[in-house]
């Protein structure tokens, strides 16, 4: 396969993706480091990762660490003067 655009230098811009269909917060998930089982994953709220931690506690007494991962997704656009760059629709 042949590239069909080589770009030497260009300005981009990287931020929170807001596509329609991108998650529209963090996606956060805690897993006991004693036995691996998962929350499972939240988006945007923290309080019920949280709230499966304690009661997996509760349920387990000697199970007190886990890891928390929050996830965030991220897009790169091309910013004005990029040759990539397409102006909004509607835009003059």
């Amino acid at each position: 396969m042949t590239p069909r655009l080589i770009i030497t230098a260009a300005e981009w811009h990287l931020g929170l993706d807001a596509e329609e269909g991108a998650p529209e917060g963090p996606l956060h998930e805690v897993e006991c480091t004693t036995c691996h089982e998962k929350s499972g994953a939240t988006e945007g709220r923290r309080l019920p990762v949280e709230t499966w931690a304690l009661r997996h506690t509760g349920h387990h007494p000697g199970h007190r660490s886990f890891r928390a991962t929050s996830t965030t997704f991220w897009r790169t656009t091309p910013a004005p003067g990029n040759p990539l760059h397409r102006p909004p629709l509607g835009t003059p």
